[in-house]
């Protein structure tokens, strides 16, 4: 593309440049705000790369570029093989409802879990929906999602906790798994974490990096325990980089393979990184923390989500209301019958 620039035009930001013609051309960047129009910029102008007949599988590819090093770019190169083999060469508007439950049996034929077959129609649906937010697309496609499975309610004993941390290997490994039993975090903000984010003299770690929204999923401030400061100690110790978690002085991408090895050792099974995170939440709840104290470690930023969830393994839930339930006690304010009007 030649020269171009941004404009505001009636409101709006827009990028103004000239076509092979000479002719110059105005299109909307769709937003009142500058710096998301910057952050617009470079994907509205690798659309003029694309060809006018735009399938699924440019969409795709556009979405991933755009989000660059997050983590949802990372997975959906995965998921993005089997929707890409069925959808791909189609134009966004022949993705029907027809299509996607087609392509929902087709996958469960395959063995696939239903978790499975609705985060790939999900990615689907996102990457559709950030099309029209970029106009890449002129307008909305419905993708029909099938229902979603209900979460799977497993955590970890306090002993299954220990003997899955005193199995964990190698040491990334161990640190990682210390981190999402000891402060709730999500492994990707631990992935993320680097070492001018723990404040060994506050006894504060802090997830959030400060370039990016700090309300985002988990990114949360919290206090070390004992057993996180010796590991961090430990950590620190033998560090090669700025990364908290590493291997041989790189940041480490996946503790997938570890992970699963560690647990087979622990001799579990069912357990995943987010049931570490569920396993923390449910620990404090059953000591009676309040729900607004573990939505803060959880990075919540509504406790009712928190109290949804984790209310009901406090030792308090609901008691003062069922105990008035119970007819075998004397009723508050009662007191018991005369012998004569037994």
């Amino acid at each position: 593309m030649q020269e171009h620039r941004l404009v505001k035009y009636r409101g709006k930001w827009a990028v103004t440049f000239a076509d092979e013609a000479g002719q110059r051309i105005r299109r909307s960047l769709g937003t009142d705000d500058l710096d998301e129009a910057r952050r617009r910029l470079p994907t509205f102008l690798r659309t003029f790369e694309m060809p006018a007949d735009r399938t699924v599988r440019h969409l795709w590819e556009a979405y991933r570029k755009d989000k660059g090093a997050k983590r949802i770019a990372g997975n959906m190169a995965f998921s993005g093989k089997p929707i890409l083999a069925e959808f791909g060469a189609l134009r966004p508007g022949d993705v029907t409802v027809a299509a996607c439950r087609a392509y929902g049996r087709k996958r469960k034929a395959a063995g696939k879990k239903p978790g499975t077959i609705w985060t790939e129609l999900n990615h689907l649906r996102i990457v559709l929906n950030w099309s029209v937010k970029m106009r890449l697309i002129p307008e909305s496609v419905y993708v029909e999602l099938p229902p979603k499975p209900p979460p799977r309610d497993r955590r970890l004993t306090r002993a299954e906790a220990k003997a899955l941390l005193d199995a964990a290997q190698p040491a990334h490994v161990r640190t990682a798994i210390t981190l999402m039993i000891g402060t709730a975090a999500r492994i990707g903000a631990i992935l993320d974490l680097t070492w001018d984010r723990v404040d060994f003299e506050r006894g504060l770690i802090t997830y959030a990096d400060g370039q990016e929204d700090i309300a985002r999923k988990g990114r949360a401030t919290v206090r070390m325990n004992a057993m996180v400061r010796r590991e961090m100690l430990a950590a620190k110790k033998g560090a090669l980089s700025a990364f908290v978690v590493e291997w041989a002085g790189k940041k480490v991408g996946s503790v997938k393979r570890g992970f699963a090895a560690s647990v087979e050792r622990a001799g579990l099974d069912g357990v995943t990184p987010h049931v570490l995170r569920h396993t923390a939440a449910t620990f404090m709840a059953e000591a009676g923390r309040p729900m607004g104290e573990i939505a803060a470690v959880l990075g919540h930023s509504d406790s009712s989500i928190t109290e949804r969830v984790y209310a009901r393994f406090s030792p308090a839930y609901l008691k003062d209301s069922t105990d008035v339930l119970d007819i075998e006690e004397v009723p508050l304010g009662g007191s018991e019958p005369e012998d004569g009007n037994k």
